[in-house]
């Protein structure tokens, strides 16, 4: 981390702040206890890059950025992996006499003196960026084949006596081979960032599988022999029944380490050739998002907040499931999260822990429904309320009275568009004029995955795929809808004539073209016209009308800016709008 002193003189140097604004940007950076330069670069005052390269040149030190510089692993291996991230020092270049280091703390002495001795070298220290330093750690891992082929060529007697059905059950859980093996799934899981891990017991082997970027991708076939140890090491961690073998079981465990925290919520079921188990992997670094960030074009972000704004009435957020409705309503309560609101919620399951939020978990076997809940909750002189799924109309109508009398209720349901939530609530029950007095915002999304920015490439479109796009979606309406946005300069361009994206694959993304995910969405604002034609129980159609009267982008069409945009990529958008 760069000191305070350092980078009021670059900024004020470049002009890029005022002295006082600077002050002011130390005061905020403080309030939201971030170090000052992270806190700089997520305002965008200045890029991370930009920022330590003039750190560089003011501390006459040369620049390195990692990102592109390829390390031999003799060099790597040159500093131990502990005293690397413990420092954040890495070594990426050098010869007999001399050793280069890439480092966040130049003005370490002692380091810069201990690597001296111990390796008898000469060190010629460079600063790099905290991104730079972390993608060069990620070399010291090995990829995971390599890993699970030296824990089996090492440990394969060991394992076959630690796997010995004769063993204990505990005992075999507590073998050093079986928790070598989940512990690096587990590593590999995080450093991957996968969201969940899959291990599938199958007749002669166990399969196991991440899911990244919300896709299924085989990782690595263990032997049947290590079936029982893994899920016996997994019920240990997770403190449930290690001799139940016919029920379901659902659990939890945490691993907190200096660079990350993460939750592993556990799903255990019977199958034919054992029991699978389903990890499902939640961050609980504490880092906020926000709807920028979550892929919220400038309109919906601003509509979005306005209606969080208001003291009462009802947020909805629709899609199935997978979808990244939870992520959106924990954005939008950590908008909301202050000391003067009091902000409740009835979820199933709480998948994250949020500081100064009451978080219930429901259960249905002591009849703690979500209406149950609910109901309780309205006894907690509360302000906000969360309700994980509108699952019933009970649930629906107490949301909506407790919209009524003065709390703000955010929720979630499983319809396919804003729109079609409407007639949705309607069928369960409820009164017209309720859905058209309570309903602020209603927000629909998708979760489409990112063009890796490391090997992105443009190109037209095939006809095979125009003339799929134009079964699919009304084009002449979307390319209205583009030149409105000034995505396009004229909506008679054709669809084969437009530049857009796609990665070709490479190390960063695994060749997949594709790193990171983000949100389409459609967000409905419920304005007074919205409200006449609920009342009416006005068609869908007649609903769409409105809305995009009032600007709304649907899903399709906010894919189409983002892929014009060279953020994700046709396909994505064509796979994701037919769930």
């Amino acid at each position: 981390m760069l000191d305070q002193k350092t980078i009021k003189k670059i900024l004020t140097q470049q002009n890029l702040v005022a002295e006082d604004g600077f002050d002011k940007l130390v005061k905020e950076a403080k309030s939201k206890k971030k170090p000052l330069d992270i806190y700089l670069i997520e305002k965008k005052i200045v890029t991370e890059e930009t920022l330590y390269e003039m750190a560089a040149q003011e501390k006459n030190i040369p620049f390195i950025n990692l990102k592109e510089s390829p390390i031999r692993k003799d060099i790597l291996f040159t500093i131990s992996e502990s005293l690397a991230r413990t420092h954040e020092t890495i070594s990426f270049d050098g010869d007999d006499n001399k050793l280069k280091i890439a480092t966040l703390q130049p003005d370490n002495v002692q380091l810069v003196d201990f690597l001296h001795k111990t390796i008898d070298k000469e060190i010629e220290i460079y600063l790099t960026t905290p991104s730079s330093l972390a993608e060069g750690l990620k070399l010291y891992q090995k990829s995971i084949e390599a890993e699970f082929k030296d824990i089996t060529a090492t440990d394969t007697k060991e394992t076959s006596a630690a796997t010995s059905p004769n063993k204990d059950l505990k005992e075999l859980a507590q073998d050093l081979p079986v928790i070598r093996i989940v512990d690096t799934l587990l590593e590999y899981a995080i450093f991957e960032n996968a969201s969940d891990i899959h291990i599938e017991p199958m007749e002669k082997n166990v399969l196991v599988r991440y899911r990244i970027d919300g896709i299924l991708r085989d990782v690595m076939t263990l032997p049947k022999s290590a079936q029982a140890g893994i899920i016996a090491r997994i019920k240990i961690l997770s403190n449930l029944k290690l001799d139940e073998h016919r029920l379901p079981q659902d659990g939890r465990f945490k691993i907190e380490s200096a660079k990350y925290k993460v939750a592993f919520r556990v799903s255990i079921i019977p199958v034919y050739d054992g029991e699978k188990i389903v990890l499902r992997l939640l961050d609980e670094s504490g880092k906020a998002l926000d709807l920028a960030e979550l892929g919220f074009q400038k309109k919906a972000h601003e509509k979005i907040q306005a209606n969080v704004k208001k003291p009462n009435g009802m947020i909805l957020v629709t899609g199935p499931t997978g979808s990244g409705k939870t992520t959106t309503l924990y954005t939008v309560l950590n908008m909301l999260n202050s000391p003067e609101v009091n902000i409740a919620t009835v979820e199933d399951p709480i998948e994250y822990h949020m500081a100064r939020i009451n978080q219930s978990q429901i259960n249905p076997k002591i009849n703690f429904t979500f209406a149950a809940g609910l109901r309780s909750l309205l006894r907690q002189d509360p302000d906000v309320i969360m309700v994980g799924e509108i699952r019933d109309l009970e649930t629906a109508e107490i949301a909506i009275h407790a919209a009524m009398t003065g709390h703000l209720v955010l929720s979630t349901l499983h319809t396919n568009s804003a729109v079609a939530t409407i007639p949705r609530l309607l069928d369960m029950g409820i009164a017209a004029f309720l859905v058209a007095s309570t309903t602020n915002v209603i927000v629909a999304q998708r979760l489409v995955r990112k063009i890796c920015q490391h090997c992105i490439a443009s190109y037209t479109l095939e006809p095979e795929v125009v003339k799929d796009l134009e079964i699919q979606f009304d084009i002449p309406d979307v390319m209205v809808t583009l030149e409105r946005e000034r995505v396009v300069s004229d909506k008679e361009t054709p669809l084969d004539k437009l530049l857009f994206y796609k990665g070709k694959g490479c190390k960063k993304c695994n060749s997949t073209g594709y790193k990171g995910r983000m949100g389409i969405y459609e967000v409905l604002e419920i304005t007074t016209d919205v409200g006449k034609l609920i009342m009416k129980k006005a068609s869908v159609n007649e609903l769409t009308k409105a809305a995009k009267e009032q600007d709304m982008l649907t899903m399709v069409e906010d894919g189409f800016i983002k892929a014009k945009n060279g953020l994700t990529t046709i396909e994505e958008v064509l796979r994701v709008s037919k769930q």
